[in-house]
């Protein structure tokens, strides 16, 4: 029992991975999701990355979207002495979909392609207690830019594993 061989499609052993492109307002996430299967492939070494230009397979990504979504302490029940109708967030929940397609340079041919969907939650700025939110902006964006960057590596870690299996 254990990890049958893997490799790209078609036995090739050079990849090119141009950094992604990025359909989301999230400006700069390309680069973490570009470096993130970077590594895979470094770590895997499956294959070696190499320019575009001698590349005989080009990994083509694309971040299709990005979407946040607040949780209040009245969605989640946490909270229950709040007066009727406040409006706490107590969380945020990030859910990126990132589509990558696999192409021969020669001829252009789509040798795989696949779509990654991943979640993270992750708790909003507080202060003091449990109980009250700060307005710590820049809490907020420090822990936006650290999730992607988690859901960045896991969700390459996914793509890279589908992409080499079973070829």
């Amino acid at each position: 029992m254990g990890i049958g061989s893997r490799g790209l499609p078609g036995g090739y052993r050079q990849v090119a991975i141009p950094v992604f492109s990025n359909k989301t307002q999230e400006v700069g996430v390309e680069v973490a999701f570009t470096n993130a299967m970077v590594r895979e492939f470094e770590q895997s070494k499956i294959a070696e990355v190499v320019p575009v230009e001698t590349a005989p397979l080009k990994l083509e990504g694309e971040i299709v979207s990005i979407k946040y979504e607040s949780r209040s302490a009245a969605q989640s029940n946490e909270i229950k002495a709040l007066p009727e109708k406040t409006v706490l967030t107590t969380s945020y929940q990030i859910v990126v979909i990132a589509r990558m397609s696999l192409r021969r340079a020669s001829d252009q041919a789509v040798l795989w392609e696949g779509s990654v969907t991943n979640e993270k939650v992750y708790s909003a700025p507080r202060i003091g207690t449990p109980v009250v939110n700060s307005a710590n902006v820049l809490y907020n964006q420090s822990a936006r830019t650290q999730n992607l960057t988690t859901l960045a590596s896991e969700m390459m870690e996914e793509a890279h594993d589908r992409m080499t299996e079973s070829f």
